[in-house]
């Protein structure tokens, strides 16, 4: 069943559910149907930026309702840089959601973070260059404040102790968003490895992290690492490459969303306590 919506609802029993989502799912590469949920909805948003990526599935995982939307929609319809941030996270914002757990792919800079390991970072560089980074354009002048936490430990927290439990997991690390849809330079690597002292690197973080803090919303990630960037001559990176590790993880990577979504708090109020002091 497909529930076409033009305006946020203002009751859960128009999604089909006596509650809203406050938990939300963003899958990245591979990730484009969970599979996980009971009584399955999907919702066609449309929002003031046009169309998400694809419509909004919404479910019951452990008795908890949840929202899944594939971050590149399903069969990989956009590639990093086109893809509708803000539609996205504006149609999950609309649904109720409050806290956002985001899966990646990335590349691995440093030796010790090896393909198939998880990462859950806590902090992130940007490098993007031409993308919608705010719902903030005018006329109200607002400075989100982001850099002392922007991922946030309540969830972090949860994904690492569950995701160590299945998988060899790093605790910490700094993702550098690229623009992409290419991938670095060999000298590139080398800057984002020695100068900037960055962990890992994919395409997809910013300006989505950025956009959930902008409306208040909590945002984790558990990142994949697939590849070793191109700082490794003998292992350069290819689509091909990302894709072979993400389908052989895929099962682990639900098994840990699973179990992690009930120990996620449904409230974590600094999110959105942010915003009170965030504009002019």
């Amino acid at each position: 069943m497909v529930v076409k919506l033009t305006q946020p609802p203002r009751r859960p029993q128009e999604i089909g559910f006596d509650s809203f989502p406050t938990l939300g799912i963003i899958g990245g590469s591979g990730l484009y149907d969970p599979g996980i949920f009971e009584n399955a909805v999907e919702v066609q948003m449309h929002t003031p930026y046009g169309l998400p990526s694809d419509n909004v599935i919404v479910g019951r995982v452990a008795g908890r309702v949840v929202a899944f939307l594939p971050r590149h929609g399903r069969g990989h319809k956009y590639p990093p840089h086109k893809i509708p941030y803000r539609a996205n996270i504006y149609a999950l914002h609309a649904l109720g959601v409050k806290s956002v757990v985001a899966v990646s792919a990335v590349g691995s800079l440093r030796p010790d973070y090896a393909p198939g390991d998880f990462v859950v970072p806590d902090q992130f560089v940007d490098m993007t260059k031409g993308r919608e980074y705010t719902f903030y354009d005018g006329p109200r002048t607002c400075h989100v404040q982001i850099g002392l936490e922007p991922f946030t430990q309540e969830i972090r927290k949860v994904l690492v102790e569950t995701a160590s439990k299945y998988n060899k997991t790093h605790d910490g690390g700094c993702y550098i968003c690229i623009e992409g849809p290419r991938f670095s330079t060999k000298a590139e690597s080398r800057i984002w490895r020695e100068v900037f002292g960055c962990d890992i690197i994919g395409m997809t973080l910013v300006p989505e992290i950025n956009l959930a803090r902008e409306l208040g919303m909590c945002y984790g990630l558990i990142a994949l690492v697939t590849d070793y960037d191109i700082w490794v001559p003998h292992q350069p990176v290819t689509a091909e490459a990302v894709e072979k590790m993400m389908t052989e993880k895929m099962a682990l990577i639900r098994k840990v969303i699973v179990e992690a979504i009930p120990k996620i708090p449904e409230e974590i109020p600094k999110c959105a306590e942010i915003l009170n002091y965030s504009c002019v």
